[in-house]
């Protein structure tokens, strides 16, 4: 057994070291993604997504390690996963990372030696192997003070007949470990449960009959029982919920009470080694929580065996009651006596999108207070507390101006900011006990305050508290390409060049290649002259494809293939998509789509299937590239689109605004004025009505989206793309403020995925749903809330809804769109936000009674 012990215990200290090591390395990676974060270099930008995941990644591998697992086997495949994740991340990342930079982190040092101690970190930090050593040396001890008469024969007669049954059971534990080591962990975890018990009747007698000694020796004893108890208590809570949540059923009548009461003393257990605690009173608070220990172990086994024999269990629930008013007598205990007071802790709101953030914290709290969680329970009404105040405070500021009370929206912000931050630490066990007893107290005080606050402003809350959502339409939207019903306004002479080109006599294969700057309307031309009667008439196949900075070739030539097969034609792995493709090519007159491509190695890479016939074939190409225009040039010079003339620009907003009527009088000069912010480009006339659509069409309503146009200020000496780019942007970002807070995160969510993704819009939904962005209504099913947050971020003109061959509506956003998406999405930290709810969701399942269903 002592042999065993220590190479136990030296494994244990080789797993410290390497823990070491590996926060080392941790902390080095996470100062190369900061240094990363103030770079301007456009690849620096393209690797934020992936920066984001490696952190949580890192993080999950840095708490994951310090837990204890019955199934060793799964900890290691989980480790090595985990492992191959952070490598792929960080190639990732170091393929589009200037090398000059990598070397200033040391980032090719740091990279194998992460990957090193990530497989070092093979065993807890505290191994049951020294828990058993350390109870069966307390029990020998113990004994041994009995044996010599340091302790009174009546004071242990109840728990002396125990001892030769415990021997017994770990003699049978090492002899069946040294003969049968699968599962070891598992059996020994049970072991431990059987075992346990008696140290803590020992320590209960210690606390108790034994605190008045005098002598020397049984002193020294209690005070080495109470320094090693930590992780022998902690260890024993864990496997104890885990055998719970196998064993009791969560209706059961206390199980609850128990759980939440394990949940409590775990969050005192996990913090203890902080140094938070008066060094003088550590002893008598273990003592404390190894007695509260003892009656929830004695519950369990009163509540098993009840369950077993069908028995009433009216007097164990009364007791599990006692448990929570034992959790408050102790709250109040470790407020006064046992816990250092942390200095005061004043969060800052980070963001800059406030109403965002209280949305999306708003339907946390409600995800939260859903959930069955133990760990939620002990602070269950402190989270409906904090919730409904922050709700009220919520409801006021949508009804009022924050202009107007600027101050109190800030520290709004900060305290909902700081009420966040606390809750989940309680839950995920981050310091938890401090924020239980000291910051959860005090936030949940500043947010009351605050409300009384509010209450007291001459602006009143509706009645209604409940944010209503825009009515759904009858018919659903989607049932045809939005590009189909697009207004188009210019582009006549364009149109009809491109047509008399696709429809020439000419026998050659030609391209016809279409150029111009983001949002100039290039995809609507070529998609307005693709379906024009006389162009479609002419072809026996005509297909689409979309190919975007990023693609894979043979997902684009599957879809190619697709259309001009049927959608049903199915191709095995190991065939060549790009020959059979040519094979159903040749022979037959076929128009082509390749819209917005990048480069001309993409373009030789896409058009090598398609064969050279001389039966009038076409092939259309959109990029913002000239070189790539000239590069597929045949005999037709590419198409440079002109930008919108002035009275077009006008023309088209207009008729977006208006339809078939006219400008009102008293609008003509201010609608003049937006159209000239338009810049002649098509795409920004999209986004100014999107913008527009919703309001009242009031001269004032107008004039507040022409200030907020003119309020951005431009460089002169900027470049032209750059200041179409900017105004594009301020367009777009006009477009984002005027949307509803419950859509915000729902358009940005889309940046999560590669620029160029065109989504199915119930896979999209379905997303949303599962990330828990769609607020509920009595009034609407979640099918019908999800449909009308599409409707609504399609009728903005952010969102570009068009319809995939079969009738299965699909969805993207413009590159510029997507860009703006994705920086607005890092400055409010919406993928880490959903990363941590998912963190702290997760926490809660695996505490909850849900456990034993996995």
């Amino acid at each position: 057994m002592e042999n065993e012990g220590e190479r136990e215990k030296g494994e244990a200290n080789n797993f410290m070291v390497s823990f070491s090591a590996l926060l080392k390395d941790v902390a080095n990676i996470l100062d190369f993604m900061g240094g990363l974060n103030n770079e301007e270099d456009q690849n620096v930008v393209n690797v934020a997504d992936h920066t984001e995941g490696l952190k949580f990644v890192l993080a999950f591998i840095c708490t994951f390690v310090q837990l204890s697992y019955s199934d060793l086997e799964q900890f290691e495949n989980t480790m090595s996963a985990s492992r191959q994740v952070v490598k792929n991340l960080l190639r990732q990342i170091l393929n589009d990372v200037d090398n000059n930079l990598q070397c200033k982190y040391n980032i090719h040092h740091v990279l194998p030696s992460l990957m090193d101690n990530i497989n070092d970190s093979v065993f807890p930090l505290v191994t049951l192997y020294e828990i058993l050593q350390n109870v069966c040396s307390n029990m020998r001890d113990f004994h041994g003070l009995v044996v010599n008469g340091y302790v009174d024969q009546d004071i242990v007669k109840y728990v002396l007949p125990q001892f030769p049954l415990m021997a017994e059971r770990v003699r049978l534990f090492l002899w069946d470990d040294r003969f049968k080591r699968d599962s070891r962990l598992f059996k020994l975890a049970n072991l431990l449960l059987k075992i346990i018990p008696i140290e803590l009747e020992v320590m209960h007698i210690c606390y108790t009959n034994l605190k008045a000694s005098t002598s020397a020796e049984v002193a020294c004893f209690i005070k080495q029982l109470l320094e090693i108890s930590l992780g022998i208590l902690r260890e024993y809570l864990i496997h104890l919920q885990e055998h719970m949540v196998a064993v009791i059923t969560p209706s059961t009548s206390g199980a609850r009470n128990i759980h939440v009461m394990i949940e409590f003393l775990l969050i005192i257990l996990t913090d203890v080694p902080k140094d938070i605690i008066h060094h003088e009173k550590l002893l008598d608070l273990l003592a404390h929580v190894g007695s509260l220990t003892r009656e929830v172990s004695t519950l369990v086994r009163d509540i098993e065996e009840k369950s077993k024999s069908k028995g009433s269990t009216n007097r164990t629930n009364r007791e599990t009651l006692d448990l929570l008013k034992n959790i408050e007598l102790l709250k109040e205990d470790l407020k006064y006596v046992y816990l250092k007071a942390p200095d005061p802790c004043q969060w800052c709101f980070p963001m800059s999108d406030g109403p965002l953030f209280m949305h999306l914290l708003h339907i946390h709290l409600n995800d939260l207070l859903d959930s069955n969680a133990y760990s939620i329970s002990l602070i269950k009404e402190e989270i409906e507390l904090v919730k409904e105040d922050l709700e009220f405070i919520r409801l006021f500021f949508v009804n009022a101006k924050q202009r107007l009370h600027k101050d109190l929206w800030a520290r709004v912000l900060d305290a909902a900011y700081g009420a966040k931050d606390v809750i989940d630490s309680i839950i995920v066990r981050d310091n938890g006990l401090l924020h239980l007893i000291f910051s959860l107290p005090i936030t949940t005080r500043k947010i009351k305050l605050i409300k009384e606050e509010v209450s007291n402003l001459p602006e009143k809350v509706p009645k209604n508290k409940s944010l209503i959502v825009v009515n759904s339409p009858k018919k659903p939207v989607g049932s045809k390409p939005l590009t189909a019903g697009k207004i188009v306004v210019g582009f006549e002479e364009e149109t009809q060049l491109i047509i008399s080109k696709l429809t020439s006599v000419a026998k050659d294969l030609d391209v016809i290649s279409i150029i111009g700057m983001p949002g100039s309307g290039k995809t609507t031309l070529a998609y307005k002259v693709y379906n024009d009667e006389s162009v479609s008439t002419r072809f026996d196949i005509r297909a689409w494809c979309t190919v975007g900075q990023e693609y894979d070739k043979r997902n684009l030539l599957e879809k190619v293939y697709n259309q001009v097969t049927g959608p049903d034609s199915k191709l095995s792995e190991n065939i060549d998509v790009a020959d059979e493709l040519r094979r159903h090519l040749i022979g037959k007159r076929y128009l082509i789509v390749l819209d917005d491509l990048w480069d001309t190695d993409a373009w030789d890479k896409l058009t090598r299937p398609f064969p050279l016939v001389e039966n009038g074939s076409r092939i259309i190409l959109t990029s913002r590239d000239t070189e790539v225009g000239l590069y597929g040039k045949r005999s037709t010079d590419p198409l440079n689109l002109r930008l919108l003339r002035p009275e077009e620009s006008w023309e088209l907003l207009e008729k977006r605004a208006f339809g078939n009527d006219c400008c009102p009088d008293e609008l003509l000069e201010v609608v003049k004025e937006i159209a000239e912010n338009c810049k002649g480009l098509p795409l920004v006339s999209d986004l100014i009505f999107g913008v527009i659509a919703g309001r009242e069409k009031k001269k004032s309503e107008w004039l507040e989206v022409r200030n907020n146009l003119n309020s951005f200020s431009l460089n002169s000496e900027v470049d032209v793309m750059k200041v179409v780019d900017l105004e594009v942007m301020k367009v777009i970002e006009l477009s984002y403020e005027h949307l509803p807070n419950h859509l915000k995160p729902c358009l940005l969510y889309l940046a999560r995925f590669p620029k160029d993704t065109t989504m199915e819009t119930d896979e999209l939904k379905m997303y949303w749903h599962a990330e828990g962005l769609v607020e509920l209504t009595e009034m609407m099913s979640v099918e019908e809330v999800m449909e009308v947050y599409l409707d609504n971020l399609i009728s903005s003109s952010l969102v570009i809804l068009f319809n995939k061959r079969g009738n299965h509506p699909t969805c993207q956003l413009h590159d510029l769109v997507h860009y703006f998406c994705f920086i607005k999405a890092r400055k409010e930290k919406l993928f880490e936000w959903i990363s941590s709810s998912d963190r702290c969701l997760q926490h809660c399942w695996i505490s909850s009674s849900d456990l034993k269903h996995k």
